[in-house]
């Protein structure tokens, strides 16, 4: 999403859904990875480095359980750079943050799910652009050292990127894969995002399809992850979508980019509202993306988490509002 501080807003009224018919599971492609991004231990930013169940939390095990039960393989977590890595990028990892850290996303792949570590920081270190591209590749090879063995852990470079400056992205994304290799860390998959909260739908307009192209891994593993939300700015702050046919609409831009170029493709963040178009949206999204599984390795809900209370899209067991409304309608492409 495009705030730092998430805004929660109460949800709507969660929707019945009818089970798929039997045609939508004949049309149904299966993705590489399908999942949900698991909030908590990015939350309270303003506070560095916070306290553990007071400015922020890890999310249950128990959660990945039940969604690992509905059939999703893949965990998005979101941290904060400077909670693992104080003071300076090229500093030592604090402790406090890291082992729980290191449980839970262990915890993750041992359900046989990959679990993506995802440093939530908008292209920032404490609030600051981040344009020390070399202290960026030495906090990724520090970290990525903690999962060398671990093929199952994705490392995603940074998310959403936006308002730049002078910086570059492309060589934010560079010291990234940089750093993972350098660790010893070469079977994992790494994802990269671009600016513009790495939209899919301004990823060819906004430059990042020219501007990331030329980005290089020896172990030839890159997937570009961009984001959609289907409310009318794409921000993922309604519980309202455009249309039915919004989801497909704006992916196709950046559908024929990944084509074109022979590059893979993951949407890191997606969600809709619980009432009816914001259903067939995603439904309509799903489809088009299960038709282009050549390009779309999957798709990652935003958000769960135990902190979500009633936000609009929360994919929270038992009774979150994505839960209960939209879960039933996403089961085929699982």
């Amino acid at each position: 999403m495009h705030f730092c501080n998430f805004l929660l807003v109460a949800s709507t009224a969660a929707l019945a859904v009818a089970a798929p018919s039997a045609s939508e599971k004949k049309r149904a492609k299966k993705f590489q990875w399908f999942g949900v991004n698991e909030s908590g231990a990015e939350f309270g930013n303003a506070a560095l480095p916070g306290q553990l169940n007071k400015d922020y939390t890890w999310p249950p095990t128990s959660t990945v359980d039940t969604l690992v039960g509905k059939g999703m393989n893949a965990f998005r977590v979101p941290i904060m750079m400077e909670r693992l890595i104080p003071t300076k990028m090229t500093g030592s990892m604090n402790a406090t943050y890291r082992d729980p850290m290191v449980q839970y996303l262990n915890y993750i792949t041992s359900k046989g799910a990959y679990a993506i570590l995802d440093p939530h920081n908008f292209g920032r270190y404490y609030n600051n652009i981040i344009t020390d591209y070399s202290g960026f590749q030495a906090w990724w090879k520090t970290v990525a050292t903690l999962f060398v063995n671990n093929d199952k852990i994705i490392f995603d470079c940074n998310n959403e990127p936006h308002d730049m400056g002078s910086a570059s992205v492309k060589q934010l994304m560079q010291a990234c894969i940089d750093g993972v290799r350098s660790s010893g860390a070469t079977s994992q998959y790494i994802f990269v995002e671009g600016t513009s909260y790495s939209g899919a739908w301004t990823w060819v307009s906004s430059g990042n399809g020219a501007d990331l192209l030329s980005l290089t891994d020896p172990s030839d593993k890159i997937v570009y992850e961009m984001h959609q939300y289907l409310d009318t700015d794409g921000s993922g702050t309604s519980a309202n979508c455009v249309s039915s046919t919004i989801g497909s609409e704006r992916l196709k831009a950046a559908t024929a980019w990944l084509k074109t170029n022979k590059k893979k493709g993951i949407l890191g963040e997606f969600a809709g509202g619980a009432n009816t178009q914001c259903q067939n949206a995603v439904k309509d999204l799903l489809s088009y993306m299960g038709s282009n599984t050549d390009v779309w390795m999957g798709a990652l809900w935003w958000g769960g988490g135990p902190w979500w209370g009633t936000y609009i899209y929360s994919m929270e067991p038992p009774s979150g509002s994505g839960y209960t409304s939209t879960l039933p309608l996403m089961l085929p492409y699982i």
